[in-house]
């Protein structure tokens, strides 16, 4: 069983890693068949056949996708009154909160069209604003979750492990995700978005019905015992969460501990938890300090650089020590810890795509982060908590980072904020006592795979919307320079 359990942890990373590279490819390859119709149009001049070597379409695909745009980015910041839209966003913000943190995705995927859509700014400024929206919903649930346990072990609910080894990437991620937000064409964020999406949801689904299924087996189990018991009023059916781990084996019976809440004080692991802030801290100043230095600069560069030791080094050490097992991932429970090279690589790598995918596009990195955890057998109440612990850091990061660039109007943010930060705590309390009444965890699998996929029709569809509109007024749609960007 831990063979099949390991090969199916590693097929559906594989799956992700694919949808991912593809979305890459698609978004060169429809570069390309642009490119070859401009170059198809020039063959002919004055009624003479003329070709072109590989060095100069090069040199054409360059010039194209790195020309300047036309002047600077213009932002659209709506007049903050009450009326229609600000209800409407309210209300629409409010279940995007509570959906995206008991799916440990943040929300961002429903924040940013209903900022753009409803509420009318660009969408730029909207990525930004739903950057506070994430990070007031993250803090507050990790504020609610700090007082739980884990619902078959008796350890915190958020695993400090677990973050370790993703949280360093995602945060750098996020900064690398920040910049090609500047520089990349909103198509091709579009292209990726529908890609990267549609194929998470699709696995978190299939995950969900596998555990909704293997909740069954164990419910149905705990009803012949107490058909056993000769119908003693005693024994009754409670709610019996999964082990964790990706298999299940034999149905037997496991008690929720006791103790499923605690003082905050007693589930933080302090060094775990130092760690994490001295990489958020150190990473934060870099790039608060490379805004105070000239674009494209070395100093501004070699600030940029700095933050690799510092993610990369964390991350390694974390990784060794699980290969070696000198740490352990304790949320899997019993299941197989035995670490390959190639899936620590693979694990660091899927951190830094959350990153860089949550910078992008406004979104929390529980996106990515939410559907590996899963795949690695993390019991779904511990994958939502830890995912949310994780985007906490990677967030708040880019607020600040959007502050400095001024890339939102602060009342708008707070409001929102303040309205997810409500909400978030609504959702986790509301979902959790559902999950206890029903005996069925998989509930959460379900509601990440669907704000998954919610987000990748509303975010497609207003990506879309945008390209068809770019394309009817002929406007410049290649990358922006970075170093001539003024936000």
């Amino acid at each position: 069983m831990a063979t099949e359990a390991v090969g199916a942890e590693w097929s559906g990373l594989r799956w992700t890693a694919i949808l991912l590279v593809t979305g890459f490819l698609v978004l060169a390859s429809a570069q390309g068949t642009s490119l070859e119709r401009d170059d198809a149009s020039s063959r002919y001049i004055n009624g003479t056949q003329k070709f072109q070597s590989d060095s100069d379409i090069f040199t054409r695909v360059f010039n194209f996708l790195w020309q300047q745009g036309p002047g600077s980015y213009e932002h659209v910041w709506p007049e903050m009154k009450l009326g229609w839209k600000i209800v409407v966003g309210t209300v629409i913000g409010f279940f995007g909160a509570a959906f995206g943190t008991v799916g440990g995705v943040g929300g961002g995927g429903i924040f940013v069209p209903m900022l753009t859509l409803i509420i009318g700014f660009d969408q730029k400024s909207s990525t930004a604003i739903s950057k506070c929206m994430i990070t007031g919903a993250a803090f507050s649930s990790v504020i609610y979750n700090l007082r739980l346990r884990h619902p078959t072990l008796d350890l915190p609910l958020i695993d400090y492990d677990l973050a370790l080894l993703f949280q360093p990437m995602l945060v750098l991620g996020i900064s690398i995700g920040v910049a090609f937000n500047v520089i990349f064409a909103d198509w091709m964020i579009t292209v990726l978005l529908i890609i990267t999406f549609i194929g998470t949801s699709t696995r978190a689904f299939y995950k969900g019905i596998e555990t909704w299924k293997k909740e069954t087996i164990i419910k149905e189990e705990a009803a012949r015992r107490q058909m056993q018991s000769n119908g003693d009023p005693r024994e009754e059916v409670e709610y019996k969460p999964l082990p964790g781990g990706p298999s299940i084996g034999t149905p037997t019976e496991i008690r929720e501990p006791k103790r499923t809440e605690v003082p905050i004080i007693e589930n933080l692991y302090w060094k775990e938890l130092l760690v994490l802030v001295a990489v958020w801290v150190i990473i934060l100043v870099l790039q608060i300090s490379k805004n105070y230095t000239t674009t494209c600069s070395a100093t501004y560069w070699a600030l940029n650089l700095l933050q690799l030791p510092v993610a990369f080094g964390v991350t390694i050490y974390e990784a060794v020590n699980l290969y070696t097992g000198r740490r352990v991932i304790a949320s899997k429970g019993e299941s197989n810890t035995d670490w390959k090279v190639h899936q620590l690589v693979l694990y660091s790598a899927c951190g830094i795509i959350a990153g860089i995918v949550g910078g992008l596009l406004g979104l929390g990195g529980g996106f990515i982060l939410g559907p590996v955890f899963l795949e690695l057998g993390i019991p779904p109440q511990v994958s939502s908590a830890t995912a949310t612990f994780a985007m906490t850091f990677s967030a708040s990061m880019s607020v600040i980072e959007y502050y400095l660039l001024h890339r939102f109007p602060v009342p708008y943010a707070l409001y929102l904020a303040a309205v997810a930060t409500l909400s978030a705590i609504v959702g986790q309390h509301v979902v959790r006592k559902v999950v206890m009444i029903l005996g069925r965890a998989s509930i959460i699998i379900f509601i990440l795979a669907f704000t998954i996929f919610v987000s990748a029709i509303s975010l497609g569809g207003v990506g879309i919307a945008d390209m068809v509109e770019k394309i009817e007024h002929k406007e410049y749609m290649g990358f922006e320079n970075i170093c001539t960007y003024d936000a």
